[in-house]
This record gives structure tokens, sequence and C-alpha cells, in this order.
């Protein structure tokens, strides 16, 4: 879990959802797709691959099925709308998307206590999972 934001991060509190999107990255470093093919598979970081399938990840385990399969994403959704939702999907699809906001210090109404002022990935891992999404096309 990620603690507090760097002088190069934007705050969570300070990113700012428009018209679906994001459109500034969230570090002055560009993200790395390699790094953030780790963190989506990373069980204890994105786990994003227990509700997603990716071809690209056929090597790991358990890919799930609650969300929908990611081949393709980049040609349905470009980097600054793959940000929000990774940002906080509960803002672009609805309060009722079970996929949780990781780089939000919105968590809901019975949060971990542990967890409380820490955000699910920093927003260096956000931008590396972003890069790594934008590599997924037809």
């Amino acid at each position: 879990m990620a603690a507090q934001a760097s002088a190069q991060e934007v705050a969570p509190a300070d990113v700012k959802i428009a018209d679906y999107a994001i459109s500034d990255p969230l570090t002055g470093s560009a993200g790395d797709a390699a790094a953030g093919a780790k963190t989506f598979a990373d069980r204890g970081l994105g786990n994003c691959l227990a509700c997603h399938a990716v071809s690209a990840l056929e090597t790991e385990q358990f890919h799930g099925n609650v969300g929908p399969a990611l081949d393709g994403v980049a040609d349905r959704w470009n980097a600054e709308e793959l940000r929000a939702i990774v940002v906080d999907a509960k803002q672009i699809f609805s309060e009722e998307t079970v996929m949780p906001a990781f780089y939000s210090l919105d968590y809901g109404i019975t949060p971990r206590k542990d967890l409380v002022g820490k955000t699910i990935l920093t927003a260096q891992q956000v931008e590396d999972v972003v890069a790594y999404l934008a590599t997924l096309k037809e």
C-alpha cells in the first residue's frame, strides 16, 4: 500500500476526473509497461487478474471473469480514460462497481483501520498499469 504522495506525485485528493478522464499523468515519470504488467498481476498490489482475464498474461494463474477481459482495452479507451478508471472506477462506471479505487482515499463505509490514509497503489504504479493497459490492443 502507498503511504503518502511524493513531491512529484499528484496527491489523491488533488486528482480531478473530468469528462471521464484524467488528462495529466499523476507523476513526473512516464509509466513503465513492464512494471505495470507486474503490478497488474501481483496479488498483493493491483490483483487485477482476480477479476480480469488478459491473454498476454496467460502464464499467470487464476484469471477472473467478474470484470471484462482486457484484451484490446487500448482500442476501447485512451490513456486518459484508463487512468481515470484505475484511479477511481466508481466515478466512471457507478458506485455499484466492484472495482476498487486504486488511487483514492474514499474507501466507502467500512474501511480497514490499517488502510485509512493510504492508497492501494502509488501514483507511479497507476501510471505503470496505465502504460501496460495501453499496450493491450487487438
